[in-house]
């Protein structure tokens, strides 16, 4: 009886060191930390537009997010032009990473594309977003609403 009584807590000490021995270095640090991560990033390379909507370590998050992409012409890269609008709703406790930006299509001299416009927003706390995000090519501030980058 006290044989067996020893070997019992020898034994889970063995499993839990053969275990812990399979994960891979600071894996149990990564999955304890408690972040949460919430990612949406969206390119529309005929347009020249991008957005990327984040939200780290929040307590709470109700989001509501739309992304349109299209593109207009025949697909080839001197005609072809294209919009991306984004609709974002949400209620956060928490941080939020908002970035837009839109690129000239045709490169420079030096092989590179002109950034045109870009926007970041880094919102730390208890917060509440309404936004709507309008990237057409070839487009004037009159034709589109709300918040405007001009796309080539």
């Amino acid at each position: 009886m006290c044989r067996s009584i020893i070997l019992v807590p020898f034994v889970i000490l063995i499993m839990i060191s053969t275990v812990l021995a399979e994960m891979p270095f600071g894996f149990l640090k990564v999955v304890n930390n408690g972040t949460n991560i919430d990612t949406l990033a969206v390119k529309n390379y005929d347009a020249g537009t991008s957005v990327t909507e984040a939200y780290t370590d929040s307590q709470q998050l109700e989001k509501n997010s739309k992304i349109n992409t299209r593109t207009f012409g025949s697909g080839c890269q001197t005609c072809s032009s294209g919009a991306l609008e984004a609709s974002i709703s949400s209620n956060v406790i928490g941080k939020a990473h908002i970035v837009w930006q839109s690129i000239d299509m045709q490169q420079n001299g030096r092989g590179r594309h002109t950034l045109l416009g870009r926007s970041v927003e880094d919102l730390v706390g208890v917060f509440s977003i309404q936004k709507f995000i309008q990237l057409w090519s070839n487009s004037t501030p009159g034709e589109v609403s709300v918040d405007w980058l001009p796309c080539s």
